[in-house]
């Protein structure tokens, strides 16, 4: 069993909250967890309801008078996202408990949507819902049940969705996150009340695959698809909303340079990413020609995954091109400026130190594929990213 790191701030909030939503992609074990976690969740008895039975749908048909009935019990609701509208019974009942003096949790959601698709169109539960996402597995997860011997490789090569990373052959990884890919545009994104055709849609995760890292044009993957960018803005932003793309900001902040103001889009699964690319074996990732990106991106989703709200992430790059690769914002105006390299010998280049200093760069790091922790020139520090990881967790 590889430990969920998010136990510990679930537990937290199911003693501090009314309602607590735990969301992220499917079959990234959300209701593994949910159903572990419970299991020391001792003061109240616990129920499980899963949306995607039509038996356990169908009881919801007067949601009021179902719900009613768990007073002093925690319900966890599995595929929340099938009933929105449930948010706003929710709201009614909770203040009720609370006017009787129930004070921890009484609902945990889980969501394969996130918080803004989910709320979009139901009434909020702002003051009475934590939202907690479940990435799939990270390298400090994996890290943790072998700190000696942990080799990142197989996780960026196989991706982190549990039964992807665990197969018991790359030949059975490959045939999981095949069907995982068929199966989200054939069936999960119309079951969100999304109208893509499944081809269109695999199509367009193919094409954000090819240009994995890299500044997204509207306009002419518009035209590649023959439909317009604001059609191709509603696909990028469902997946997105369904935690398959992840889209960094353009660095906003004060400089006299020309700064790229698009966002950088990844796919946060590099398995998925290799899959789309049909890279099927390791050496064939290491010759493939964009294996830096896909390198940088499992970098850069393992340090956002790891960040506390406290911190804010974008990419810095001018139209002149000098670039860095991740820009992390912190309390105190810190600023840390981190190059990406897949390289055991790592050098940070001059167009990263200029944006460094045209940002005001309060810390430098170059995050390598080796794991000592040395000086380098312009103040900057190469670091591994186990280490990186716990230093930005502290």
């Amino acid at each position: 069993m590889i430990p969920r790191l998010l136990k510990s701030d679930l537990a937290k909030a199911l003693n501090s909250m009314p309602v607590v939503a735990l969301l992220g992609s499917r079959q990234v074990g959300k209701t593994t967890l949910a159903l572990e976690i419970s299991k020391d969740y001792t003061d109240k008895p616990t129920s499980y309801l899963d949306l995607e039975l039509d038996s356990d749908l169908a009881k919801l048909d007067d949601p009021e008078g179902y719900l009613r009935r768990f007073k002093n019990q925690l319900l966890i609701i599995d595929e929340v996202q099938r009933k929105p509208d449930l948010f706003r019974i929710l709201r009614g009942l909770v203040d009720i408990r609370k006017q009787a003096g129930e004070k921890s949790a009484q609902f945990l959601l889980l969501g394969s949507a996130s918080r803004d698709l989910l709320q979009q169109s139901s009434e909020t539960l702002a003051g009475r819902i934590r939202f907690l996402e479940l990435p799939p597995l990270s390298i400090l997860e994996v890290q943790a049940t072998d700190p000696l011997g942990f080799n990142p490789e197989k996780l960026w090569f196989r991706g982190g969705f549990p039964d992807s990373y665990l197969a018991e052959s790359d030949d059975a990884s490959w045939d999981w996150r095949s069907d995982f890919i068929s199966s989200y545009v054939e069936r999960d994104i119309p079951q969100m009340g999304l109208r893509i055709p499944a081809t269109r849609m695999r199509r367009f995760w193919m094409m954000l695959a090819h240009i994995h890292g890299q500044q997204v044009n509207l306009s002419n993957l518009g035209k590649s698809l023959e439909v317009s960018h604001t059609t191709i803005r509603n696909y990028l932003d469902t997946l997105t909303d369904l935690y398959m793309v992840r889209q960094i900001p353009a660095w906003a902040g004060n400089t006299k340079k020309r700064l790229v103001k698009s966002p950088k889009i990844y796919l946060r699964d590099t398995g998925l990413l290799h899959r789309l690319l049909n890279i099927s074996d390791y050496e064939t990732l290491l010759g493939y020609p964009s294996m830096g990106s896909s390198w940088e991106g499992f970098i850069i989703e393992n340090i956002i995954t790891a960040l506390s709200n406290k911190w804010q992430y974008s990419y810095y790059r001018t139209t002149s091109q000098t670039e860095i690769d991740l820009v992390l914002e912190g309390l105190g105006q810190e600023i840390w400026a981190i190059e990406v390299k897949r390289s055991v010998a790592p050098k940070a280049g001059k167009g990263f130190h200029l944006a460094c200093a045209d940002m005001r760069a309060t810390h430098k790091f170059v995050v390598y594929a080796g794991s000592e922790r040395f000086p380098m020139a312009g103040n900057t520090e190469a670091i591994g990213i186990v280490e990186f990881l716990q230093l930005i967790r502290e």
